[in-house]
């Protein structure tokens, strides 16, 4: 056990996020104090009082700094752990009438719980004041004067005094912190490894394009002006410290002033941030204020496409540094990966000769810039692994007129001048499918269609346009394909389709298509409740690109549905595995009697309801129904006219009593149906079993007619094998 005493050094440790401790040892050697140990996410040192009171000042890598009381091995217990912090002289730690507060971190095979571990450490301090006559301390886990760090792992037990108090990457300046915002100490970590300390003093610029909330300039402006980090902190935890002697303290604060004092005004250093954000550009400016640095930060209100170098910037060397969205979602894809090829060329074209740093989570998103990284660092970005990659951005054969060209950021995105070869010829496949289908989208007035579906082998896609929206469905690739390769194709062919289909890239939207089994089908991918109104023929329908698997309508059915609504005038209309029921509303419009629409799903009965009322069908006549199609055809008494069935390809759905397979199910389906077919009534029978074979004996017991190959219009015609139609009568 170690215990301090007034003039040997202190045994500290400081914790940091993880990656980033050697840059720590080497911050705390700068600082005067002596690197020992390493750990995972933390270093061990020692130093003076003093010094300790400086890393605390002066660290910008640091989260907390401990002073060591005790490292103890064989800790299992609870009864060890108490008698181990028991045994430490709390009076000269704690005074009388202060408050205390325990982090514990780990456990044990005894000890497994967090808030167990902090009672225990805390009954420890408590019998060791006790024994000493001084009454026990009230708990403040908010505000404590002292706070204790306790750390079990492996029965090895490390227990101190948080001299921090709340972690040092809390500089006090950032209350308006944006969405996912960067830590402070992580960002100087970024700009440590990018070499800004040492730019800075060569009186090189620092811009970021896409600034946020301003966290990483705000750092370079505090390394620029030599500002101590926690120069405004108004808590330290060393001030509840017994051993706490002020007038170090006080004299390594106005030391700390007056550097800055000195700094601020010598910095010459230009710091530009951009972003289109409003919001986000108050908060950088109010964040700016509060650290004391505003003077030194100029902030713009600019896209990344409209970003333009400012003509005061006439250094041949700089530093590009930023910290763009990555998509932790799939459906983030589309804009992102022409944000991050855009990012690529403004560096080449308005910055040669600089240095581009990029922290990413999506280190494939990093590879579109066109730059080769010369050094790459693992981080943590919180939970997310990351990567800081570092760039020379070489100079290119460019006037200054294309250097400057910016685009309009309302127009469709152009994608870069570098992508594939494969990725132009799919760019050209889509705009020579769109222009074949032009006549026929002019005489059919169809908003929603299909434009691609996997046409090439190197780009397994559907791609469907819903009026001036795009919805791209990634085919999972077969185990044989390198998974990387599979990404690099998929970003190739999301930078080139904007331009290619004339949308914007904020319009796109991405899922991967598998299989799905039981209620997978039905499960939300977001809740963004983001729907919107496309026509088909006469029927208003509603879709929703971002949220579900599918998107409220199979296009591919659009001539059934279409062949519904002719046949369907005064007749009883019966619609089995409903979906979202547009074929019920195809059929409504048509002139149906009146109708029933049968599925499992809450969620698409619901949307099927919408569609009615947005058609303003009488829900009176057009009823929805919610069952397992069996059962219901097993005990329904009523006949219908016009039946339309479409189920599954396969389901195990828990809200069925069995598996539907439908290729095995699909002759007792049939048989039910047909029970409930009034007599010249039409069974429109319809499956996406890409290989479907009708069961022989439904011909012999019913006038039987495929029509599959008439229920494809020119969008679909390339795979004809997508569904299968079979209209099924009673004989005689």
């Amino acid at each position: 056990m170690t215990e301090t005493s007034q003039n040997a050094p202190l045994n500290l440790l400081a914790t940091c996020p993880k990656g980033i401790e050697g840059l720590l040892a080497d911050e705390l050697a700068a600082l005067g104090a002596t690197p020992g140990k390493t750990t995972v996410a933390g270093v061990y040192f020692t130093a003076s009082q003093a010094t300790a009171y400086r890393v605390c000042l002066w660290s910008r890598l640091a989260n907390r700094v401990i002073l060591l009381l005790a490292r103890e091995s064989m800790i299992e217990t609870p009864e060890q752990l108490r008698d181990a912090v028991a045994r430490i002289a709390w009076t000269q730690h704690l005074s009388v009438g202060k408050t205390l507060a325990v982090d514990f971190h780990g456990r044990s095979d005894h000890i497994r719980h967090t808030r167990f571990g902090a009672q225990t450490v805390k009954d420890g301090v408590v019998d060791s004041l006790q024994l000493a006559g001084q009454e026990r301390p009230s708990i403040d886990t908010k505000l404590p004067d002292l706070r204790l760090y306790a750390h079990l792992h492996r029965a090895n037990l490390t227990l101190g005094i948080d001299l921090s108090g709340d972690s040092l990457h809390r500089r006090g300046y950032r209350r308006d912190v944006g969405h996912a915002p960067l830590k402070e100490n992580l960002a100087a970590a970024l700009l440590v490894r990018a070499g800004w300390p040492e730019r800075a003093k060569a009186g090189e610029p620092l811009i970021d394009p896409l600034c946020g909330a301003g966290t990483l300039l705000i750092e370079a402006a505090l390394m620029a002006a030599d500002q101590a980090p926690n120069l405004d902190r108004e808590r330290f935890g060393f001030k509840g410290w017994s051993g706490h002697d002020e007038a170090i303290w006080l004299e390594l604060r106005r030391e700390a002033q007056a550097r800055a004092s000195i700094g601020r005004k010598r910095c010459k250093n230009q710091l530009l941030g951009f972003d289109q954000s409003p919001a986000a550009l108050s908060a950088a400016k109010t964040n700016a204020m509060r650290a004391g640095i505003p003077a030194l930060i100029t902030l713009h209100g600019q896209s990344l496409g409209q970003l333009t170098r400012p003509e005061t910037l006439t250094e041949t060397n700089g530093l590009l540094i930023t910290n763009p969205p990555y998509g932790e979602r799939l459906g983030e894809l589309p804009e992102l990966v022409r944000l991050y090829s855009q990012l690529g060329e403004k560096a080449k074209a308005l910055f040669p000769g600089w240095t581009l740093a990029l922290f990413t989570g999506n280190p494939d998103l990093g590879h579109r810039l066109g730059l080769r990284a010369h050094k790459q660092y693992a981080l943590k970005n919180g939970a997310l692994d990351a990567k800081l990659l570092l760039m020379d951005i070489g100079v290119q054969n460019a006037t200054p007129e294309k250097q400057a060209d910016t685009q309009d950021a309302g127009a469709p995105q152009k994608a870069s001048s570098n992508v594939s070869e494969n990725a132009q010829m799919f760019a050209n496949r889509l705009a020579k499918n769109q222009k074949r289908l032009k006549k026929w989208l002019k005489q059919s007035g169809e908003s929603c269609y299909r434009v691609y579906d996997a046409d090439m082998p190197e780009f397994a896609l559907a791609v469907d346009r819903y009026g001036d929206r795009v919805h791209v469905q990634e085919y999972a690739a077969p185990s044989s394909v390198n998974p990387a390769q599979a990404q690099k194709r998929l970003f190739d062919a999301l930078e080139v389709l904007p331009e290619a289909l004339g949308v914007d890239a904020s319009k796109v939207y991405i899922k991967r298509r598998e299989r799905q089994v039981g209620s997978a089908q039905y499960q939300k991918r977001e809740a963004s409740g983001e729907r919107f109104e496309v026509r088909e023929g006469e029927a208003r329908l509603w879709v929703n690109l971002r949220d579900y698997l599918d998107t409220g309508l199979f296009l591919d059915h659009r001539p059934v549905r279409r062949m519904l609504g002719e046949m369907a005038r005064g007749k009883r209309f019966l619609n089995l595995f409903c979906y979202t029921a547009t074929a019920t509303v195809q059929a409504a419009l048509g002139g149906a009697s009146d109708s029933v629409s049968v599925d499992m799903s809450n969620t698409y009965l619901e949307w099927a309801k919408d569609n009615f009322a947005l058609n303003k069908l009488d829900p009176r006549l057009h009823r929805v129904t919610r069952d397992d199609c069996f059962r219901w055809l097993e005990t329904a008494s009523a006949e219908f006219d016009l039946i339309f069935m479409d189920p599954p390809t396969f389901s195990n759905s828990k809200k069925m009593r069995d598996t539907l397979d439908v290729q095995r199910d699909h002759s007792r389906l049939v048989e039910l149906a047909m029970a409930r077919l009034a007599p010249g009534g039409t069974l429109v029978f319809s499956n996406n079993q890409r290989r479907f074979k009708l069961d022989e004996t439904l011909s012999e017991r019913y006038a039987v007619e495929e029509i599959t190959s008439r229920t494809f219009d020119p969008d679909f015609q390339r795979r004809t094998n997508m569904h299968h139609v079979f209209l099924l009568r009673h004989r005689g």
